[in-house]
């Protein structure tokens, strides 16, 4: 997970709702209020995706919006706002998002960790119609040199 400056007040929490339910909680970006650029902050957490020392992100800043435009930016991220539990899962089942971007000035605890939770437990549909689209997006990213 990784967060910046607007994002921090609500670090601690979601570093420890993770515990509950990953493996290993890898925790980057901001330690205090102190502005950080949010790009940064994505990069080197998405650098854990690309490494394969993570399977998934959550990202944590002001609107969720500024994390989730960085992290698309990166070939073979899929990555989603979700304040609501809904988009949280459907993002993971029908286009295999792999990076959760949540805003802390838009939404509260209780909302983030029931987000969370709903994007950790989803997975990938089987469908077909789904691997094509998300198989369609690579491509995409193929095509702009990436």
């Amino acid at each position: 997970m990784a967060c910046d400056h607007a994002g921090f007040p609500m670090k601690g929490f979601v570093r420890e709702l993770l515990a509950q339910h990953c493996d290993e909680v890898i925790s980057l970006g901001a330690t205090s209020e102190e502005p950080v650029d949010f790009p940064d902050v994505t990069r080197a957490a998405i650098d854990l995706i690309l490494t394969g020392k993570a399977e998934r992100v959550v990202l944590v800043c002001g609107t969720g919006a500024g994390a989730c435009i960085a992290a698309n930016k990166i070939a073979g991220i899929r990555a989603a706002v979700a304040h609501d539990t809904y988009v949280a899962r459907q993002c993971v089942e029908h286009d295999d998002v792999n990076v959760l971007c949540i805003g802390a000035w838009i939404v509260g605890p209780q909302i983030a960790a029931d987000v969370t939770r709903a994007f950790l437990a989803a997975e990938f549909s089987s469908e077909p119609q789904f691997r094509r689209r998300v198989e369609k997006l690579a491509e995409m990213d193929r095509a702009r040199g990436a």
